[in-house]
C-alpha cells in the first residue's frame, strides 16, 4: 500500500510539473503579444480581403446616415497593407486608398488630395500577422500606444491582454486589446491628443475568413456616444485583386470587384 501511495503521489507530480511546462510564458510587455499574433499566423493569414460594408455615421445633430462602402485590402511586401473604400454608387468614382501612415483621396476617379497619416487600423488588422514584428512596432508609433505597459484583463467574456495601459482606470491612453485565443485585436482606444474624448472601437463578431479571422461588426464610440456602426457582409479572403485598385492614378481603368 505504501508503495501504491508513493507511486500515485509520484504520477501526480509528473503530470502537475508537465501540465505547468505546457502553459506558456505570459507576455511581459506589448511587443511579446505582437510577437505572438505574428507567430501564430505565420504564413497562414490571409493576403487579400474584400467585403461589402454598411456604414452607420451618426451627424451632429444626431440624425443617422446609412452607406454602403466596398472595402478592399491586400499586403504585399514591396507597398505594405494597403485598404481600399468606394463608396457606392461606383459610378461616382469617390473614395481613398490608405496605408499606415498616407491617404490618397479619391473624387470623380480622380486624386484629389494626398494626406498625411494613414488608417490607423491597417497595422493592428492584418500587418501585423504578415510583417516583421519590428515593423509592426514602427507603424503603431504614431498611435502613442506605450508598449511597455501590459496588463490581463476580460472584455465581452474573453481573458486579453491590454497593450499600452497597466491601469484598470485608465481608459484614455491609447491602447489596444488582444482576447487570448485568437490573438485579435477587439478594442482599440486612439487618443489623438486633441483634446477631445478619445476614439474607444470594440471589434467583434469574429467570423473565419482563410486561415485567419475577420471581426465583422465595428463600433466607433466617442465621449461614450457611438459615432460610427460598421457592419461586414459577402467577405472573401486571398482571392485576386486587380493591382491597379491601389494606383491612384488608375482611374476606371481598375477592374473594381463589385462592378
Amino acid at each position: 500500500m505504501l508503495k501504491m501511495i508513493r507511486l500515485v503521489v509520484c504520477c501526480a507530480t509528473v503530470l502537475a510539473a508537465a501540465s505547468a511546462a505546457a502553459q506558456p510564458t505570459p507576455p511581459a510587455t506589448g511587443r511579446d503579444v505582437l510577437a505572438r499574433m505574428r507567430a501564430k499566423y505565420a504564413g497562414d493569414w490571409y493576403k487579400t480581403l474584400m467585403f461589402t460594408q454598411i456604414t452607420t455615421i451618426r451627424r451632429p445633430d444626431g440624425r443617422d446616415t446609412v452607406q454602403t462602402w466596398y472595402e478592399t485590402l491586400r499586403y504585399t511586401p514591396e507597398h505594405g497593407t494597403q485598404l481600399r473604400i468606394d463608396v457606392a454608387p461606383l459610378s461616382n468614382g469617390n473614395g481613398s486608398i490608405s496605408t499606415w501612415d498616407s491617404t490618397w483621396v479619391l473624387r470623380a476617379d480622380t486624386l484629389a488630395a494626398v494626406r498625411a497619416g494613414g488608417n490607423p487600423f491597417v497595422n493592428l488588422i492584418e500587418g501585423v500577422y504578415v510583417q516583421s514584428v519590428e515593423e509592426s512596432v514602427r507603424q503603431l508609433a504614431p498611435l502613442g500606444v506605450d508598449l511597455s505597459k501590459l496588463r490581463s484583463a476580460h472584455w465581452n467574456g474573453m481573458a486579453v491582454w491590454v497593450v499600452g495601459s497597466s491601469d484598470p482606470a485608465d481608459t484614455t491612453s491609447s491602447q489596444f486589446w488582444v482576447e487570448d485565443q485568437h490573438l485579435m485585436v477587439v478594442r482599440m482606444v486612439i487618443n489623438n491628443g486633441s483634446g477631445r474624448p478619445p476614439l474607444d472601437v470594440h471589434l467583434g463578431a469574429l467570423e473565419r475568413c482563410g486561415k485567419g479571422w475577420l471581426a465583422t461588426r465595428v463600433d466607433i464610440l466617442s465621449g461614450g456616444q457611438r459615432r460610427q456602426l460598421e457592419e461586414y457582409r459577402d467577405w472573401k479572403c486571398d482571392v485576386p485583386i486587380d493591382a491597379q485598385l491601389f494606383n491612384p492614378m488608375a482611374g476606371k481603368s481598375a477592374k473594381h470587384w463589385a462592378r
